[in-house]
């Protein structure tokens, strides 16, 4: 059997923000210690900011049934289109490099229909999706690719229906 080809672990090399925005529901997941009380209905909802920013309201469904969420702020990264920094900080560390973390949007269905996004180090990842379910043969594709990047995909949490 042939082995799958190695994917660099880069951003895409083009990302139109304004189709970005808007509401993605998150389908799987790498265990990540800031979303250990989320079971399911995980939605990240991107706004656009009067300063070109952007506004990320996450929200989950929790154990217990009601809902949470968090509020943060994402700006692009000079030089690299699919490449976006994200912080839940307050506002007033944001002058603090370490409390934006890296937000790469690794692969990207044409369409604005399902995004894959990572992070240099690979300890994160989520694939994401406008729909709140994705059939399980388009799961498992981007979950090939996203191991052929280096990410330990065997350890993805599913928080979505798979078709």
């Amino acid at each position: 059997m042939a082995h799958a080809q190695a994917l660099a672990n880069t951003p895409v090399a083009q990302l139109d923000v304004p189709r970005y925005l808007g509401q993605w529901h998150e389908i799987a997941h790498l265990p990540m210690f800031f979303q250990r009380q989320c079971k399911d209905t995980i939605t990240a909802t991107y706004s656009a900011r009067p300063d070109g920013s952007i506004t990320v309201h996450n929200a989950c469904r929790t154990h217990d049934g009601s809902m949470d969420s968090a509020d943060g702020q994402a700006r692009r990264v000079e030089g690299s289109p699919g490449a976006l920094q994200v912080r839940f900080a307050p506002a007033w560390l944001g002058w603090l490099p370490w409390v934006w973390a890296d937000y790469w949007v690794i692969d990207l269905d044409p369409d604005y229909r399902w995004a894959v996004v990572g992070s240099p180090s690979r300890r994160y990842l989520w694939v994401l999706s406008r729909t709140p379910g994705m059939s399980r043969s388009q799961f498992e594709q981007l979950r090939d690719r996203a191991a052929r990047r280096g990410y330990p995909v065997d350890k993805l949490v599913i928080a979505a229906p798979l078709e």
